[in-house]
């Protein structure tokens, strides 16, 4: 009987492609609606209207102007919209809490309008900070980047957060931390989130 050998196939990353499929509004393709969009709220939608915005970074400091970024939040009352949370906590209809934003092609800036969450029951009864799951797929990145983003006006809830509390070296916690500024022509607050894919100031990522 003959011996087959398996031939290992080509390696592939996330990108430079992904706009199309996953994004094609942003890649020049018409169509009637993208899948999902960087805005998760509508009037209907509960909670503090909030803008997260910002830019994805390489090592020499440029902005990636073809990442994609995808968040997944709980509603304001800390509650996510999916059946493996059993927290007894208001399901809000209007909110999905998952987004998808890509880079601007000229400016490398991203951004979604959301709303905050709520503080979310963890493992052991441990309370959660109020914060944003971050997925970042990007050429060069064979599957993507998993991260959080938390808020820098919640300091006190984000001191006893368990998960920033794994993190050893204090300074690299704040990678972790939006800033928060004035709306300007945003409803509600902008909270600013670079993510730096790698060097200094490097972005905490984690193994999932």
């Amino acid at each position: 009987m003959p011996v087959t050998y398996l031939i290992e196939t080509a390696s592939q990353t996330a990108g430079p492609f992904l706009h199309i499929g996953m994004a094609p509004s942003a890649a020049g393709i018409k169509t009637t609606k993208d899948l999902v969009g960087n805005v998760l709220v509508s009037a209907k939608t509960k909670g503090e209207r909030i803008r997260v915005e910002g830019h994805v970074v390489d090592g020499a400091g440029t902005p990636v102007k073809d990442a994609q970024i995808e968040i997944w939040q709980a509603n304001a009352a800390g509650k996510y919209n999916h059946p493996a949370d059993a927290q007894k906590k208001p399901i809000d209809p209007a909110f999905k809490g998952f987004g998808r934003a890509v880079t601007d092609y000229k400016t490398g800036l991203y951004f979604f309008e959301t709303i905050k969450p709520g503080a979310v029951m963890g493992r052991n009864g441990r309370v959660m900070a109020p914060h944003l799951n971050v997925a970042v797929f990007a050429r060069g990145i064979n599957i993507h980047l998993n991260t959080r983003m938390y808020f820098s006006d919640e300091a006190e809830a984000n001191a006893k957060d368990p998960v920033l509390g794994l993190i050893e070296q204090v300074p690299r916690r704040a990678t972790l931390v939006a800033q928060r500024a004035k709306g300007g022509k945003a409803k509600g607050a902008v909270y600013r989130f670079d993510i730096v894919l790698q060097g200094d100031n490097e972005t905490v990522f984690f193994d999932i």
